[in-house]
């Protein structure tokens, strides 16, 4: 589920909880096809019975309006992972694409993160500053995840994660999966965005306004050609997270519904056996292209899960509130 994160608090409750009951209705209508998870072995029943393991995340902790409670609401109303943020900041943690306020994660960030772990909803660390990331692998009791990130090293832009950061991923038995965004896979397309913006501030457009700015950029590419990402870059931001990480730590994270481009051979999902057979030419065996099509993930939800069912049993709901701990 995404909402923008420009909405007032309020707002961006209220149309979170629209997006869920929306979610619900349609797996009721397509029972036939899909099926509600809410744990992993709940997908793997799912997806033995043929038909599609229906999962809720919400994108952005501008979701929750500072609030823990609506964090537990969406945890019972089948919420399993959260992004702590999007493209802009929240009051208690910084975004990859905004200027730095809190330095990573607030009091109340930790509290959000502590608080996720104890009911179990994973941690999703796409989206984030270095920062928060580095936060949030600190005080994160479970395993995290990165929901569609690629690495850093690669592909030098903020949304990918550094290679600290992976390292750390992997004390932390997390996964980083990887995405398909041409920004955020090809070097060359990460520096046409960043020439697209610059351009766009020069005409007078506002970047944080996404509209206004993909409209903007639609206009700049008839005269500035963006350059196509490739299954091979994509191939070597999963290598690298899984040389830095281990293969245990990497998935995949195409991120379908967030971009307008995709690299050649990957424009929807059926090249994904393209990029498999690509692996499997490299030398990947079948066990390790297992925990790169879902294993890895399964793992990280069950550790949340077991992680949730302790922490429980030793701590009640934190009543923490976003003012009283301010953005210290």
């Amino acid at each position: 589920m995404w909402v923008p994160s420009t909405l007032a608090d309020g707002a961006a409750v209220i149309q979170t909880l629209e997006q869920v009951d929306a979610v619900h209705k349609m797996v009721g209508r397509y029972s036939d096809q899909l099926g509600f998870a809410r744990t992993a072995d709940e997908v793997e029943t799912v997806f033995a019975s043929g038909r599609i393991a229906s999962l809720i995340g919400a994108e952005g902790g501008h979701s929750i309006g500072c609030s823990l409670a609506v964090l537990r609401m969406l945890y019972v109303l089948g919420v399993r992972y959260m992004t702590l943020t999007h493209n802009d900041n929240v009051p208690w943690a910084d975004s990859a694409t905004d200027e730095p306020v809190t330095g990573g994660l607030s009091a109340f960030g930790v509290e959000v993160v502590r608080e996720m772990n104890r009911i179990g909803m994973l941690v999703d660390l796409s989206h984030v500053s270095a920062d928060t990331m580095r936060d949030a692998l600190r005080v994160s009791e479970v395993p995290v995840m990165f929901s569609h990130s690629s690495a850093r090293a690669v592909c030098d832009t903020t949304r990918n994660v550094p290679d600290d950061v992976l390292k750390t991923l992997r004390d932390n038995d997390g996964v980083c999966m990887v995405t398909f965004v041409p920004e955020f896979v090809s070097p060359a397309a990460a520096l046409w965005r960043k020439d697209a913006a610059v351009a766009a501030l020069e005409a007078g457009v506002n970047t944080k306004d996404h509209i206004a700015f993909d409209t903007f950029a639609a206009t700049y590419r008839q005269q500035h050609a963006k350059p196509s990402a490739t299954i091979d870059q994509v191939v070597a931001h999963i290598e690298h997270v899984r040389d830095v990480a281990g293969v245990d730590h990497v998935g995949i994270g195409g991120d379908y519904d967030g971009t307008e481009d995709l690299p050649v051979g990957l424009e929807d999902v059926s090249g994904y056996p393209r990029l498999f057979a690509a692996l499997a030419e490299r030398g990947w065996s079948d066990i390790d292209l297992a925990k790169l099509a879902g294993g890895n993930l399964l793992r990280v939800m069950r550790a949340a899960e077991a992680g949730a069912r302790e922490l429980q049993a030793t701590r009640g709901p934190s009543l923490a509130t976003y003012e009283p701990l301010g953005r210290t």
